[in-house]
């Protein structure tokens, strides 16, 4: 499965910072771009899918909201 998500970013003072616009919690850094897109990746990883098992279902629900 695949998700396309955008993140916003920025050159800190050491650290290249940045978060998700879709999921702004989930927020990380990394010495180089490359690192931090890493990163990022692994952050959202872990926040959404950590607990769910390697074969697992995906299904599409719709809500009323």
């Amino acid at each position: 499965m695949r998700t396309k998500l955008k993140m916003i970013y920025w050159k800190g003072e050491k650290f290249w910072v940045g978060k998700l616009l879709e999921h702004p919690e989930i927020m990380t850094q990394g010495e180089t771009l490359e690192e931090l897109e890493e990163n990022i990746k692994d952050a959202y990883t872990i926040m959404t899918m950590e607990d769910v098992p390697e074969k697992h279902k995906v299904k599409e629900l719709t809500l009323a909201v």
